[in-house]
């Protein structure tokens, strides 16, 4: 081969090489873009949860008045709506306050029967249980509880034979067994049951004398109702 077709050979490789390299380049410097993230599908709940219920008022129906042998009481069941709030620490432990009211008419028993009607009182138990949530059932959720109550006696009035009436406010202890079954994300339908232990002391005016005792109230509340979790 020529010298001078050995330098057009050469000349023509170099050119080619030259325009080739600006386009590698190029592609070697593209920056790499990374490939979106799917969402999570699953949106984390609040804490917070509210239920609201038909309530159940069941009480022992037992007490004692003072220096009267064989005396008795009873006080009447009732139907009320109840409202509870809750607030999840995690996902198994949980605190809940229950509010609501309802009333009692208190009649004599046992040696004094014959009183009749004593007289009527309004109760507000607000009741704070902490709960453990089982969370291994699916929609189905089941709960135990224990916690303490406090009771107001409030619009008491006395009937019959009694001229005074005064139950005295008290606290109590309270267990709790109940569940709840979750429709979709945030409604469910809630079966509750607690046990209340609740003793107060009373004063009454009867004939003219006043007379003390304990009304063993111990009601259980039992209530069915919906659920709403934030």
């Amino acid at each position: 081969m020529s010298t001078t077709r050995t330098l057009r050979l050469t000349a023509a490789i170099l050119a080619a090489m030259s325009c080739a390299a600006p386009f590698a380049s190029a592609a070697d410097l593209a920056p790499v873009t990374k490939a979106p993230e799917a969402e999570s599908p699953l949106t984390p709940h609040s804490p917070w949860q509210v239920r609201l219920r038909a309530l159940g008022v069941v009480t022992r129906d037992k007490g004692s008045v003072d220096g009267i042998a064989g005396s008795d009481l009873s006080s009447s069941n009732s139907v009320t709506p109840e409202l509870d709030f809750s607030y999840y620490f995690n996902d198994n432990i949980a605190a809940e306050l229950i509010l609501g009211a309802t009333y009692s008419k208190i009649d004599g028993k046992g040696s004094i029967a014959g009183l009749g009607n004593i007289g009527k009182t309004w109760l507000l138990p607000p009741t704070l249980t902490l709960q453990y949530h089982f969370t291994d059932f699916g929609k189905f959720k089941p709960y135990v509880g224990a916690g303490i109550n406090y009771t107001v006696f409030y619009n008491q009035s006395a009937r019959g034979a009694a001229t005074n009436l005064d139950v005295k406010n008290t606290f109590g202890g309270a267990l709790q067994v109940g569940f709840d079954y979750m429709l979709d994300q945030h409604w469910g339908l809630n079966v509750d049951v607690k046990k209340l232990y609740l003793r107060p002391d009373f004063d009454a005016t009867v004939g003219g004398a006043n007379v003390k005792g304990k009304a063993k109230l111990d009601p259980w509340l039992i209530g069915t109702g919906v659920t709403y979790r934030f």
